[in-house]
């Protein structure tokens, strides 16, 4: 570990809120209509603001589609769904959360690489000692957890460096994740297909990947 790491081990503090977040955490058990109600509004308003985006930028996300064969639709859901759109990546420090849940927490033995990997991206320059994320050290634009964003970031505006909380890092890295978890370029991605067993590497609640199937349908 090298300096700037053990730094921001030194001066993390224990997260109450993650805490109180993970004690209170029930599992996604709503009905899928209800689930797109709660979390999108509904598919084609979610759909249109996606399209938007994707208007704003669709060079970019047809070279992401080319060079990893995720299509645009299932990025923009799941950056959508993520954070809307960039506007909500959390309040808590990155550090202190993921070192708090490695410390003390049901699932401890899980979260200690993240901890261990989070403290790795401050020694590489590729997160803040600070940076915000969620209250389980989720970050960026699609919420990686640390050691998934250290093994699958990619570099998507060619600075030379890999950022989570760029748009543009955010969705290669995305893309980069599903194509290495197996997902076929080219092939659908509807409930049933080898594709859509690949959405549940990123979310195992299958309301959240019908929904990210369904409205990255609607995305064009």
């Amino acid at each position: 570990m090298g300096q700037r790491g053990l730094q921001a081990l030194a001066n993390a503090r224990y997260s109450q809120g993650t805490i109180n977040a993970d004690r209170n955490q029930k599992g996604v058990k709503y009905a899928l209509n209800d689930f797109i109600r709660i979390r999108l509004g509904s598919l084609d308003s979610f759909a249109g603001q996606a399209t938007q985006r994707l208007n704003q930028n669709r060079g970019f996300f047809e070279s992401l589609e080319r060079a990893y064969g995720v299509p645009s639709g299932i990025l923009l859901a799941i950056w959508g769904m993520e954070t809307g759109f960039g506007r909500t990546m959390g309040s808590t420090p990155v550090v202190g959360s993921i070192t708090t849940v490695a410390y003390d927490c049901r699932r401890a033995a899980f979260f200690t690489p993240h901890a261990i990997a989070a403290l790795a991206m401050v020694d590489r320059g590729m997160l803040s000692a600070s940076q915000n994320g969620a209250f389980h050290g989720e970050l960026g634009h699609t919420q990686f957890l640390p050691g998934n964003a250290l093994r699958y970031g990619a570099d998507g505006n060619g600075d030379g460096r890999v950022d989570f909380y760029n748009m543009a890092d955010a969705m290669a890295s995305t893309a980069n994740f599903l194509r290495q978890k197996g997902w076929r370029p080219g092939e659908g991605f509807q409930q049933g297909t080898r594709n859509f067993r690949v959405l549940n590497e990123w979310n195992a609640a299958t309301v959240y990947q019908q929904a990210i199937a369904l409205a990255g349908e609607r995305i064009r």
